[in-house]
């Protein structure tokens, strides 16, 4: 099974992210390739602690009830999308994929690269729920741009 912090996995996700191209277009969804790049990227930062994202106490308690579900099944398209995690603006194409490329392999380092341990939606992570969150989230996306 392919793991965010398995070297070879990683390297894999990341070829499939340098096959994006500003021209990418996405077959499902209302994000451009560049905002893409940033709401994964975003989304991959919570687990290093670089994003601090507030989320009330209702979507906590909904979170935690979705958590298994949500885990342990295909992420659907269009699927709803937190709003810290929505970008509309315009965003340098190669400086965003570039971040979401440095910051998708600092995964490979091992699981002492995750310094949360509760997620602000999701609530108590392990290792395994951040690798399944992560690796099928960036997956989603890049199967969303065709790649």
């Amino acid at each position: 099974m392919n793991s965010i912090f398995d070297a070879a996995s990683n390297a894999t996700m990341i070829t499939r992210i340098n096959k994006l191209t500003p021209e990418s277009q996405a077959l499902w969804g209302k994000m451009s390739v560049d905002q893409m790049c940033k709401h994964t990227n975003e989304a991959i930062i919570v687990a290093f602690g670089e994003n601090k994202i507030k989320v009330n106490f209702l979507m906590k308690f909904l979170g935690k009830i979705l958590k298994n579900k949500v885990f342990n099944s295909e992420f659907k398209k269009n699927s709803p999308t937190a709003k810290e995690f929505i970008f509309t603006n315009k965003y340098d194409f190669e400086a965003s994929r570039n971040e979401l490329i440095k910051n998708f392999s600092r995964f490979a380092e091992g699981h002492q690269s995750i310094k949360l341990v509760n997620h602000p939606f999701w609530g108590k992570m392990t290792y395994e729920d951040w690798d399944k969150l992560m690796w099928k989230h960036v997956d989603h996306h890049l199967r969303q741009f065709g790649v």
